[in-house]
């Protein structure tokens, strides 16, 4: 990323630079003597620990074609195992983000760390149902909610407004490549070694990424000891507020398409299993460019709501779009669409909120809160069009109709909050 050019010359050093010099420091300054490198670093921090958490959860699409076939499992049933690992990195977000305004940084992060890799070692064993949903749906939840908000609230205190968004996603990316890494080891490695030996050696990927992102996060604001884990005023304001309504809404539908596209490549289109993998890969390979080019978007508008609301609705508009496709050429240019979009909004999502918080010792409740909230969205959402695919004898249009509504109601909202911001009141 060093020197790094997007366009009129912004590279993610000249955002460090420039965030370390406009933001106040806080904390004594024999603590505080951050640089441009610091300021980087944690957005390199930041990639690896989303590259494990999300990038593994992108994987999920895979290993749901897998589960369903060698576990005997309805669609439904084993997407619940992916929906509860990303409700927890969401739930978990209220506590683990009061943990960082505390001054917990370390222990957080260094817990939730161990707790994935305990976990996938464990799936790695699992020969039933329940023990598959035990670890590596629980587990590494639990594990993904304590490292993930605390980086992502620790990497927004480095940043203004204009340059958080941009900062955010480059971290946001590691969801995109670790999309691509985590596919590609199970790949090479599942039909020749089996499921146990594959997991392993995703294990020991999740150790090294650890290692490496513990050693560089550094604390920049001073710990605010008082208050709870939930902030009510926060509510009292519409931006906020609709801010909320906005991404539980667009989210609720939002992963419907990372779990069941290989399956509706498989079902539907009738592609082979060794192409499904690579519609996996697609969907979050964009995603690189869908992270970060509407996040650079942001600095130019200096507003991230304004790019956050229309990405949204046209991820809800191309999941209508989803439903006449009938080729695995169609298929395909559907997905580089839909997953540069659905990766902006996951993107610019953590950089909205960070935009209605003032106050940085408040960042990790504040963004611990709307993650609580949304949370909800993911652990529902796909279950949900897995039970509306298995209602209708595998047909996938009322799962793309119910996910389309509701990504398209989110954006009203989103567009509702920005206008809010601006100072005109919804009433």
């Amino acid at each position: 990323m060093r020197g790094h050019k997007f366009t009129g010359d912004v590279t993610l050093q000249e955002l460090s630079h420039r965030s370390t010099e406009q933001l106040p420091t806080t904390l004594p300054p024999n603590q505080a003597s951050f640089s441009r490198r610091t300021a980087g670093s944690q957005v390199f921090a930041g990639h690896l620990i989303i590259f494990n958490t999300f990038g593994y959860i992108g994987s999920w699409g895979f290993f749901q074609s897998y589960y369903v076939e060698s576990l005997s499992q309805t669609s439904s049933a084993i997407s619940w195992v992916g929906s509860i690992q990303l409700f927890l990195v969401y739930f978990v977000g209220s506590f683990s983000g009061r943990a960082l305004d505390a001054g917990y940084l370390y222990p957080t992060v260094i817990t939730g760390c161990t707790l994935q890799i305990v976990g996938i070692l464990a799936a790695a064993q699992a020969r039933s149902y329940s023990v598959l949903f035990l670890t590596q749906g629980v587990l590494v939840g639990l594990g993904d909610g304590l490292s993930f908000c605390p980086v992502v609230g620790l990497i927004s205190t480095y940043y203004m407004d204009r340059t958080r968004a941009l900062a955010v996603s480059f971290a946001a990316a590691g969801a995109a490549t670790g999309g691509i890494v985590f596919p590609l080891i199970a790949k090479q490695m599942l039909g020749r070694v089996g499921v146990a030996w594959t997991l392993r050696a995703m294990g020991l990927v999740f150790l090294v990424n650890s290692v490496v992102a513990v050693s560089l996060l550094r604390v920049r604001v001073r710990p605010r000891k008082t208050g709870g884990f939930i902030e009510w005023g926060a509510f009292q304001e519409t931006p906020y507020l609709l801010f909320c309504v906005g991404t539980f809404l667009s989210l609720w539908g939002l992963y419907f398409a990372y779990y069941y596209i290989s399956v509706f490549g498989k079902t539907i289109i009738h592609v082979s299993s060794a192409d499904s993998f690579y519609l996996i890969m697609a969907i979050n390979g964009v995603g690189i460019f869908g992270r970060i080019v509407p996040a650079w978007l942001v600095t130019r508008t200096g507003e991230v709501l304004e790019i956050l609301a229309p990405v949204t609705l046209l991820a809800g508009i191309l999941m209508f779009l989803w439903i006449p496709v009938s080729t695995e050429t169609q298929l395909i240019i559907w997905i580089i669409f839909y997953g540069f979009f659905a990766n902006a909004v996951q993107a610019l999502i953590v950089g909205g909120v960070g935009s209605l918080t003032a106050d940085k010792q408040k960042m990790g409740v504040r963004i611990g809160m709307v993650f609580t909230i949304f949370s909800f969205a993911c652990l529902t959402g796909p279950p949900i069009a897995g039970a509306l695919i298995d209602r209708s004898d595998g047909e996938f249009l009322l799962a793309q109709v119910f996910a389309g509504v509701v990504m398209v109601a989110g954006a009203v909202a989103l567009v509702g909050a920005a206008y809010a911001k601006r100072g005109v009141k919804i009433r």
